[in-house]
């Protein structure tokens, strides 16, 4: 379906920290395929001329101070008002050609995000050593845990609608920040749709701010609290079940004890079984409350996307 996106308010993200070398070409290369959209460039402490490059290309430029990817996307959602919001990075790997196409169909199908999923076409360079196997790892994790298909949970190039940008809570600092999006997109029951795109290698003298094992274990330990808030029924339920085995391995000694002798000879086994047994029962029931606070969470959360969507 065909749809006139110049009717609508557009606004071009783009985060940026150190790439002077290709800020300048991404802002000309998305005005040209959006000449109605604003763009903005959220310069994060850049030591280069990333700043002046991107003014020069005609992009409205604002400091954001805090530094890393997590503070610098809550500071654009709270700061920019639009219809649809395109986040990119500023390091021209993704092409600024599909964006019409991945806000039309946003638009059309009244999605709240939309993801350039780069594993169909790229590179050899394009991604760093171990950056796709950990990124396969961690969308198989979130598809298995949250009963999805997703194959690129790390793109940084997304569209999002106004509702998903003004209610989603940004918690991440760093690089795990597209592992947050998504995670609460899926378990908000938002509309995400994943569309291939070709994905392009840096260019010679521009360097990736990627720590492929210091990022992946942030994405991790991410995915682990967020699981543990949004699933904690399951979570504490695997917890549970876990003291449970513990307490059945420690009280089988104490247990053949008492048929075999009618007396137990391995008295602390037998309170080892018991602290472990309690713990599981007392695991079972903080998953109960839990689920149930997180149920009232979502009833909340969706009253106040229909307060949302009655303001636009």
């Amino acid at each position: 379906m065909d749809v006139d996106i110049e009717k609508y308010n557009i606004a071009v993200l783009i985060p940026c920290f150190n790439e002077a070398l290709t800020v300048e070409k991404v802002v000309r290369d998305f005005k040209k395929n959006l000449p109605a959209a604003q763009i903005f460039v959220f310069d994060n402490n850049s030591k280069d001329e990333t700043a002046i490059k991107a003014q020069n290309a005609g992009a409205i430029v604002i400091p954001s101070k805090r530094q890393g990817k997590g503070h610098v996307v809550r500071h654009m959602f709270y700061h920019i008002n639009a219809d649809y919001y395109l986040m990119v990075d500023g390091d021209d790997t993704y092409p600024a050609d599909e964006c019409r196409h991945m806000l039309q169909e946003a638009i059309a199908d009244k999605l709240d995000m939309v993801v350039g999923m780069r594993l169909n076409n790229f590179s050899k360079k394009s991604f760093r050593r171990y950056h796709q196997l950990g990124n396969k790892l961690i969308s198989g994790l979130i598809s298995w845990l949250f009963g999805v298909t997703l194959s690129d949970v790390l793109s940084g190039y997304r569209v999002f609608s106004r509702s998903f940008v003004k209610t989603v809570p940004i918690l991440s600092s760093g690089f795990q920040v597209e592992t947050e999006l998504t995670l609460h997109a899926v378990s908000n029951r938002f509309l995400i749709r994943e569309m291939p795109i070709s994905y392009g290698e840096r260019p010679k003298g521009s360097m990736s701010k990627l720590n492929t094992f210091m990022d992946g274990m942030l994405i991790i330990n991410a995915i682990f609290k967020l699981f543990k808030d949004y699933k904690p029924l399951y979570f504490f339920c695997l917890v549970s079940f876990a003291f449970l085995v513990l307490s059945l391995l420690a009280g089988s000694v104490p247990i053949r004890d008492y048929i075999k002798y009618r007396a137990v000879f391995h008295l602390p086994l037998a309170v080892l079984a018991a602290g472990l047994g309690l713990t599981s029962i007392l695991s079972l029931g903080i998953g109960l409350i839990l689920d149930t606070l997180h149920k009232y969470h979502l009833e909340s959360f969706e009253t106040l996307r229909k307060l949302m969507a009655q303001r636009k």
